[in-house]
């Protein structure tokens, strides 16, 4: 294993680690240093996604379901548009634009299942093969996944694709184990909750490299806020059945709360050392 001062920028932040050495500067990077913080948000984010495309397909707009999801692609466009505008990561943006790729993700894997009748067991393999086959592109024209690369358009370009194709195949294990297998939304968000901490484990403990350490986490965030959402919102499956909408909410005014303390993380991290 190497030293603390050889450890590079990605195994030493990959996980929300910092080596010895101090904080890590990811530059020109598009994307935020991943720290504990940085998990917190994007499983609220997975949350707030599932059960605001539930409140908005099942609820809101129930007889108009193709103009919500038409509408919501095109406000993910616009996200995504200003997010590669950006010189720079900005936090607003780029959280903005993960928290519609939740929301039209989770659209796309329901229209999947309900609308074309496909099974859950079905979508999961198919977005499972999706999104091998996106790392498989990314690695091929790119030579790493490193998320701490995404200095160029195309890079930004598969990190991107990568980020929906984990919110579909998500979207569709989640719904998966809770649904098809019978065991709920809580003993769902419980499975997943373990099977996020072996990535970590494994990094720490068992030499995992920690890029495929990153992305099996990022993956398993998907179905674990989702399955707490839905069990805390959803009357079906064990639920609670406090209502789509209000934990939408409330969710979405946890993300926004957490931002300026993740800013100011950002802020630490890139600032120069003085000692």
């Amino acid at each position: 294993m190497n030293p603390p001062s050889q450890i590079s920028s990605t195994d030493s932040v990959a996980l929300g680690f910092r080596s010895a050495t101090g904080a890590v500067v990811s530059g020109l990077s598009k994307v935020p240093e991943v720290t504990a913080l940085f998990w917190i948000i994007k499983i609220l984010t997975t949350g707030m996604g599932e059960t605001l495309s539930d409140y908005l397909l099942v609820h809101l707009f129930r007889t108009m379901q193709p103009a919500a999801i038409g509408a919501a692609a095109l406000v993910l466009t616009a996200a995504l548009i200003a997010q590669f505008r950006c010189r720079r990561y900005v936090i607003g943006v780029y959280w903005f634009a993960v928290a519609m790729v939740s929301v039209f993700g989770t659209m796309i894997a329901d229209v999947v299942h309900v609308a074309l009748g496909v099974p859950y067991v079905v979508s999961t393999l198919v977005f499972a093969a999706v999104l091998a086959g996106v790392f498989v592109w990314w690695y091929a024209a790119e030579k790493t996944l490193s998320i701490h690369t995404i200095t160029t358009r195309r890079r930004e370009g598969f990190y991107w694709a990568t980020v929906m194709a984990t919110f579909a195949l998500g979207t569709s294990a989640g719904d998966l184990t809770a649904t098809t297998l019978h065991l709920g939304y809580l003993p769902s968000g419980a499975l997943f909750a373990v099977a996020i901490a072996v990535p970590a484990l494994a990094y720490r403990w068992a030499g995992l490299g920690a890029i495929p350490a990153f992305w099996t986490a990022y993956v398993l965030t998907r179905p674990l806020g989702a399955s707490i959402a839905d069990w805390m919102g959803s009357p079906n499956h064990g639920g609670l059945g406090l209502g789509t909408g209000l934990i939408s909410l409330a969710w979405a005014v946890a993300i926004v709360g957490l931002l300026p303390a993740l800013s100011r993380q950002s802020g630490r991290a890139s600032a120069p050392r003085t000692s």
